[in-house]
């Protein structure tokens, strides 16, 4: 075979990886939406891997599951869970790339009825290269533009900060994360998903954490002095000092307040709401970590750090709102180690 034939089948392969693991783009807008119903969700879909991931070892040792076996029944029950939540639009944290985005979506169409079989994956790729974990999107409203994403960095320790971070000075930008629009019903509404990093009260983490959520927090004032209702929603691993969850875990960070408007550059220039305060406090808890490592879960070892933030108008068209605890956390099962966030607007 001539050498033009592998050149060509190199570029075509590396063409095919690359589309695999990012779908950012809108092919048609749909400005006519007049949907008026919303369920949007956040989900912590833990490990959402199907191709192997060499920096993670996953499926592999470096995650939850520990082959393509597990990491597939991991995928199907996933897909039963969203299929049953019926979301009009759903964030997606820790998600590998768009194969794992259409598996769903295949799952999904075989098991419930059109009106939900009408999601439409979206990924812009992000800058993890450890995990190689992403933030995602799957909706049956077009976004209005491409998912994009903001490259900016922020100095830290921040002005104020009490993370108590003890290292040299430096900045940090938002790994996970993605931007886009929605039109619907005559509004126009700035989706912003993200994902930041973890360990609430680890003094470089909550550092880091108050970085990137000063650079979230530009992206909300800029939407928001252009007249965009603002849906912020991911899972930001902090406690938000004012919502206080199961638990009363307490923030050191000021990262909740931040993104509210509450703390930062921007401070008192504009406010979201956390839909949690829809939430009974004793139903405040989104995620399990096993302190004692004994694989059962006890209500102690749940926190609230899947959270989302919303505009007053949007606050206004709240119906419903609760996280979705549909299943006992334990070891060895299929399910996320995180429960989704289900939030009904009328809009």
């Amino acid at each position: 075979m001539s050498l033009y034939f592998y050149i060509f089948l190199f570029f075509s392969t590396i063409g095919s990886l690359y589309a695999d693991t990012e779908c950012p783009n809108v092919i048609a807008t749909n400005s006519t939406s007049k949907i008026n119903q919303l369920r949007i969700v956040q989900y912590n879909v833990e490990w959402l891997f199907m191709d192997y991931c060499a920096s993670s070892d996953c499926p592999g040792a470096g995650c939850t599951w520990k082959n393509k076996t597990s990491a597939n029944a991991h995928i199907k029950t996933t897909s039963n869970i969203i299929s049953n939540l019926s979301p009009t639009i759903i964030n997606l944290c820790e998600v590998e790339g768009c194969d794992e985005l259409n598996e769903l979506v295949k799952n999904i169409e075989t098991t419930v009825s059109p009106s939900v079989s009408l999601l439409t994956p979206y990924l812009r790729k992000g800058k993890d290269t450890s995990t190689g974990q992403n933030v995602a999107l799957l909706t049956r409203i077009t976004p209005s533009v491409s998912l994009y994403r903001t490259e900016e960095r922020y100095n830290y320790p921040i002005e104020g900060s009490k993370c108590n971070y003890k290292g040299e000075p430096t900045s940090a930008g938002v790994s996970k994360h993605y931007i886009t629009e929605i039109f619907t019903n005559n509004i126009n509404i700035a989706l912003i998903g993200a994902h930041f990093v973890a360990f609430p009260t680890d003094p470089s983490r909550c550092a880091e954490r108050e970085a990137q959520a000063m650079v979230i927090q530009k992206v909300v004032f800029q939407y928001i002095s252009k007249g965009f209702e603002v849906i912020l929603l991911g899972d930001l691993n902090d406690y938000d000092g004012d919502v206080l969850d199961a638990n009363n875990n307490i923030p050191t960070s000021h990262v909740l307040r931040i993104l509210k408007g509450q703390y930062g550059d921007y401070s008192g220039k504009y406010s979201l709401y956390n839909v949690a305060e829809e939430i009974p406090q004793k139903e405040r808890y989104s995620a399990w970590w096993d302190k004692n490592s004994d694989c059962k879960s006890t209500p102690t070892e749940f926190s609230m750090i899947d959270h989302m933030l919303v505009t007053s108008k949007m606050r206004g068209y709240i119906k419903t709102a609760y996280y979705f605890h549909g299943y006992v956390e334990k070891c060895d099962i299929y399910e996320s180690d995180h429960y989704p966030l289900v939030v009904d607007f009328i809009v």
